[in-house]
């Protein structure tokens, strides 16, 4: 089966090119473009999709908002927010609105068909390191808490210290040898954390540990 690829963006050169890069692919199928925000929420109604490539920065509805109303939807796609190298500041927003990850623009083409592969399987972050750069950015503007979140405390010395590994933006692969653990191992206790703290994947893992100040810009966290 096809992994159904929807494009948004108000730049039809990009979505030229990430559907001629895209359409190369026997495994991939563009089924549908969107030149904004409200557009694509009205594609969505009508055409199924696996994953949507969502830009951020489009005129009548951005990014974030046709996020949150397309992760509303029953059964709805996974989303990929494109963003540009100085790391928008609506990619974070977009995260916390039900985005699965998100890509450079310039991304080189084979990462660009990685990436949909892996959030269509479940991979939720595609490139946490990027992800965690993005969030030291702009980590400064994060509410944060005053106490330790009920979630927490819920959960083992072992799965804080798999929850601090995520938010520093490590795989489950990186994890298991850092840890000493089995790969499977991991996604256990990755699994736990997820079901403790009340986040859907790993991307809402990464928001967390930041949000919560337990990771803070440039890796030094409480936990280092």
């Amino acid at each position: 089966m096809s992994v159904k690829v929807v494009l948004v963006d108000d730049q039809e050169l990009v979505r030229t090119g990430f559907r001629m890069v895209l359409g190369a692919q026997p495994d991939i199928d563009v089924v549908g473009e969107a030149a904004d925000g409200a557009a694509a929420v009205e594609l969505l109604g009508s055409v199924q999709a696996d994953v949507v490539l969502m830009d951020v920065r489009m005129p009548r509805m951005d990014g974030v908002e046709a996020t949150r109303l397309i992760r509303a939807m029953a059964d709805p796609p996974k989303v990929l927010i494109l963003t540009t190298f100085d790391l928008d500041e609506y990619a974070f927003s977009a995260l916390k609105a039900g985005a699965s990850g998100f890509l450079l623009k310039d991304v080189p083409p084979s990462d660009l068909i990685s990436a949909i592969h892996s959030v269509h399987v479940g991979d939720a972050v595609v490139a946490p390191s990027t992800t965690r750069r993005l969030l030291e950015r702009f980590a400064a503007h994060l509410p944060g808490t005053a106490a330790e979140p009920d979630g927490l405390r819920q959960l083992t010395v072992r799965e804080r210290e798999v929850l601090v590994l995520v938010g520093r933006g490590l795989s489950n692969l990186e994890i298991a040898e850092r840890l000493t653990l089995a790969e499977a191992t991991v996604k256990t206790h990755l699994g736990r954390v997820l079901a403790k703290l009340g986040v859907r994947d790993r991307a809402q893992v990464v928001v967390y540990a930041y949000e919560t100040g337990l990771i803070t810009p440039f890796g030094k966290g409480p936990e280092a």
